[in-house]
């Protein structure tokens, strides 16, 4: 398969395309053996915890383990791929994510649909029909994430914008506000970084309206993010805004 059918692009309705690279199945293979490691982990706690059950009543000892291995397994990918945003433990390790196949943000029915699915993707032994959909798939996907709408890219290291992105500006609204700065590094992923900063480097070419309508789009979704005090923006635009962004989350960051 060529590398340009190994990326998924994404344009926005300004007309701005950004591209993401599918996850290998070698990384998410790896992703899967930690994950597997973590819960096995876990599991052999609970189920030890859970063994004088069967001393009360064998089978209701074993349909309680069969539940509750089926919670803590599922639960784990469905709140990890939740909360951390398409990621599990697996996933951060080997810079994975789990993302809208349109870009936009996970939501809890996608989580649960594409981990409930893993049992059929698991059939008939080894990740056999999930394996053979994702080489078939161009996109890499398995039968949870054609279901849900979901794909797995790989996040590489970001390079530092372009310290032109920022004008030489000496004043940013944001600066000292260390909680604010952590919240945004923390919540903001690397896509949605590298979309503002790339918003404002191809600045020149977007029409004006739909520049416009673009840096107000992003500059909300950051406020909201941060939790950004209207009194750090006022009286800024809302392309200062993004640009005050863009230098908080890349500039003196390791």
């Amino acid at each position: 398969m060529s590398a340009e059918m190994r990326r998924l692009r994404v344009t926005t309705p300004e007309g701005v395309e950004f591209s993401f690279r599918i996850a290998s199945p070698v990384l998410r293979l790896g992703a899967l053996m930690i994950d597997w490691a973590l819960v096995s982990s876990a599991w052999s706690v609970v189920a030890l915890l859970l063994k004088p059950l069967n001393m009360i009543s064998e089978d209701a000892g074993q349909g309680v383990m069969i539940v509750t291995y089926f919670v803590l397994s599922r639960g784990y990918d469905v709140m990890m791929d939740y909360s951390w945003r398409g990621q599990t433990v697996g996933k951060r390790v080997m810079r994975l994510r789990v993302v809208d196949v349109r870009g936009l943000r996970l939501t809890f029915a996608q989580c649960v649909m594409r981990n409930l699915l893993r049992f059929i993707d698991c059939l008939p032994f080894a990740y056999a029909v999930g394996g053979i959909a994702s080489l078939v798939s161009t996109r890499g996907q398995r039968l949870g994430d054609l279901a849900a709408g979901t794909i797995v890219v790989h996040e590489a290291l970001e390079p530092a914008p372009d310290a032109a992105l920022m004008n030489g500006q000496r004043y940013n609204s944001l600066r000292g506000q260390a909680a604010l700065i952590a919240r945004l590094r923390r919540e903001a992923t690397p896509a949605e970084a590298r979309a503002a900063w790339q918003a404002l480097a191809r600045r020149e070419q977007i029409e004006s309206a739909a520049r416009l309508a673009l840096y107000a789009e992003l500059a909300a979704h950051f406020r909201q993010l941060g939790h950004v005090p209207e009194s750090l923006v006022d009286g800024l635009t809302d392309e200062q805004q993004l640009r005050n962004v863009v230098d908080v989350l890349y500039r003196d960051r390791a």
